[in-house]
């Protein structure tokens, strides 16, 4: 059974879902209308694609990575720290939400009070009398008394609303959380593979390097003839080899810094002792893009900012309805005696009702300023969604673009290191066979080496760029 839910498009997790239920179920109002076609316009299809599957991949990490990457990202949810504050937000709001519309029911509150005075009567008696006459009274009170301001205008439902939007807003807000740590988890696993692999290469490369030291060093040190020449051919070969070790150093050190990396996202101390052989995948089948309008409803974060303009809506027309008059009713019941075990007597009881009409006359400028300011802050958020959304295009056109140029690079890449292989064996022959010279060897072996880095770079970008894409489309994942 899963231990996870959906409400209002968020993937939520019992410790707060629950509370997020509570907050909307003690509202009993329904939260602001879309204003999505505020948005601004939206094209018919991707410029860098004609690719448009319907459908969204709530399952990518699966397809990028193994069963390891899952594990790791599923410990990131249920550690990492930065995902835990991002859930008490959504608590937060959900507590904010379900208290926004309490001034919009009855308060009732118990009272009770005690009372003991001495009152002096100064001139008394008369006549010269010696003394002061006074005297000690005692009072005694219970009373339940209720206040509700009927919320005629609705200006109290408006803020109800504003708050339920927030909720939203959190909501989503939490669920790109979850996707951007997937992704964080996704790309510093991904970096990992990438040093390992690199840092085999490295070794490899470490070794060539010696052994084209120990051939050179061989073949020239009879050669008198040569020894001009082979003095400066064998620091050659050294100084490839020191600097195949520097870089062998290099690579070790990147897989150091991505396994603190990745410990930080899993909410573990940066040790560096992860264990893992992790290898590079091979590049996923391409992701379905939809149309560019699906982005509207699935990207959280233009959800998200969408449902901030429709909070800030509410609350500009809250601040208007602060000019119309206000209809408080009160009433209280109980009893006051002077003796407190008639507290209860229905025969001391008392009892008041009462209503007014608040209008507001002069306040300063107050009201004014406040609907100055909620108008700002409905401008504001309606800049921020058309931006969002503007960058949400911007981030999906540039995610699909880079994809087929990484794929073309990387094929080249691919064809120039089958012929540096081919090339960099013929130069070993040659050389062995005393037909080749030292430079052609060690040009042919760097750039093999070359190329099998550059291959390697190039598919980790591919694969950190189709996390880029999932991300942008809206993709979230579930475990």
């Amino acid at each position: 059974m899963s231990s996870s839910f959906d409400f209002m498009g968020v993937h939520l997790k019992p410790l707060f879902g629950g509370l997020v239920i509570l907050g909307i179920a003690s509202c009993s109002l329904v939260p602001p209308g879309s204003r999505m076609e505020e948005a601004g316009s939206v094209p018919g299809s991707w410029s860098a694609t004609k690719q448009a599957q319907a459908g969204i991949d709530d399952h990518w990490v699966d397809r990028v990575g193994n069963g390891s990457l899952k594990r790791l990202v599923k410990e990131a949810y249920e550690a990492n720290p930065d995902l835990r504050a991002a859930a008490a937000r959504v608590q937060r709001a959900a507590a904010a939400a379900k208290g926004a519309g309490a001034a919009a029911r009855p308060q009732l509150n118990g009272a009770f009070q005690a009372n003991r005075q001495k009152q002096n009567f100064i001139g008394l008696p008369i006549g010269g009398g010696t003394g002061v006459l006074s005297s000690i009274s005692e009072s005694y009170g219970a009373s339940l008394n209720l206040s509700w301001e009927i919320d005629l205008w609705g200006k109290v439902r408006a803020g109800e609303q504003a708050a339920l939007a927030d909720l939203q807003a959190q909501g989503q807000t939490y669920r790109a959380a979850r996707a951007s740590l997937a992704a964080q988890v996704t790309r510093a696993w991904l970096a990992l593979a990438e040093a390992n692999e690199q840092i085999a290469l490295a070794e490899e490369a470490v070794k060539v390097r010696k052994d084209n030291s120990e051939l050179i060093f061989g073949r020239f040190e009879t050669a008198a003839a040569e020894a001009g020449a082979s003095g400066s051919q064998v620091r050659l070969a050294q100084t490839d080899v020191a600097t195949a070790e520097a870089n062998l150093s290099q690579r070790r050190g990147e897989a150091d810094q991505a396994k603190r990396q990745l410990e930080i996202l899993l909410g573990r101390y940066p040790s560096a002792a992860i264990t893992g052989a992790a290898r590079l995948p091979d590049v996923p089948p391409f992701p379905p893009a939809g149309l560019p309008s699906e982005l509207l409803l699935r990207r959280p974060d233009i959800v998200a900012a969408e449902r901030r303009l429709a909070a800030a809506g509410k609350r500009l027309t809250e601040a208007k309805l602060a000019y119309y008059p206000s209809f408080p009713l009160t009433a209280s019941a109980g009893s006051t005696t002077n003796q407190l075990r008639d507290i209860l007597d229905s025969d001391f009881g008392v009892w008041s009702i009462g209503g007014r009409i608040v209008q507001p006359i002069l306040s300063g400028g107050q009201l004014k300023s406040q609907e100055e300011i909620r108008s700002a802050e409905e401008r504001e958020a309606l800049a921020n969604l058309q931006q969002t959304v503007l960058n949400g295009f911007g981030e999906v056109e540039t995610a699909l673009a880079a994809d087929r140029f990484l794929a073309e690079r990387e094929k080249s890449v691919a064809d120039a290191l089958e012929l540096a292989v081919d090339g960099a064996d013929s130069a070993l022959e040659d050389f062995a066979g005393g037909a080749g010279d030292v430079l052609t060897l060690l040009q042919a072996q760097s750039r093999r080496i070359e190329l099998a880095s550059q291959r390697l770079t190039l598919r980790r970008l591919r694969l950190d760029n189709r996390v880029s894409l999932h991300l942008a489309l809206g993709g979230d994942y579930r475990l």
